[in-house]
């Protein structure tokens, strides 16, 4: 009895690119391509209309690109499973799209090599990310969101108050309005100042404004 053919929509918008992949996957009799997109708004049609077992959808498209068309499709119970095909390893766009739901990422340059075996790893219940199969998604999606976390912002030495202090002076406040606003004397606020000055060598409130937005020294809401 010959096996269920595995049903693939192929989403990318080169001619050339889809066609090298319908070619390589007819080859294979137990694949069969039942569509094409040539964009992201015709992959999410497609998709709902036809419901195949695996979306293969290149994340740089026209009209809709692939990672809205994934976030588009999140939460949809159609049974499709969706592997990405990318051009470059970019650690935060591989995140975002396993969050969203994507079960394998193909490198493009890659497709010949492991297109295939990631396709039967996917409709086995697998992941697959970096040419293999993916034994533990919560560790892999761990170690991605560590890699990308933004570097620790630098300091150059200033406590966390003298740190307020430096996003009030950029916003243009007062000695007195810093003092009533941490509930310190302008005494106070004044050594704050010289300290600041000090380890990061300026010499005045306008120095110290653009040196704190030229080294992001500003906290995120300050900085927006």
């Amino acid at each position: 009895m010959a096996a269920t053919p595995i049903r693939i929509l192929i989403a990318d918008d080169h001619p050339v690119v889809r066609i090298g992949l319908r070619n390589m996957l007819i080859a294979d009799p137990v694949m069969k391509v039942v569509a094409e997109a040539k964009d992201g708004v015709e992959a999410l049609h497609m998709v709902r209309t036809l419901h195949p077992d695996i979306l293969l959808l290149d994340l740089a498209m026209p009209k809709m690109p692939g990672m809205e068309a994934l976030r588009e499709l999140t939460g949809d119970n159609g049974g499709t499973r969706t592997i990405v095909l990318t051009g470059q390893v970019d650690k935060r766009q591989i995140l975002e799209a396993l969050q969203l739901g994507a079960r394998g990422v193909v490198l493009k340059d890659a497709v010949v090599a492991h297109l295939s075996a990631c396709i039967r790893a996917v409709m086995q219940g697998q992941y697959w990310l970096e040419g293999r199969p993916v034994q533990n998604l919560v560790q892999v999606l761990r170690d991605l969101a560590a890699q990308t976390a933004p570097p620790p912002r630098k300091t150059f030495g200033l406590t966390a108050r003298e740190l307020e202090v430096v996003a009030l002076i950029t916003e243009g406040s007062t000695n007195k309005h810093i003092a009533e606003t941490f509930g310190i004397s302008e005494e106070t606020v004044k050594r704050h100042l010289t300290n600041i000055f000090n380890k990061i060598g300026v010499g005045n409130r306008l120095e110290l404004a653009l040196f704190a937005l030229n080294h992001h020294l500003l906290p995120p809401a300050a900085d927006a």
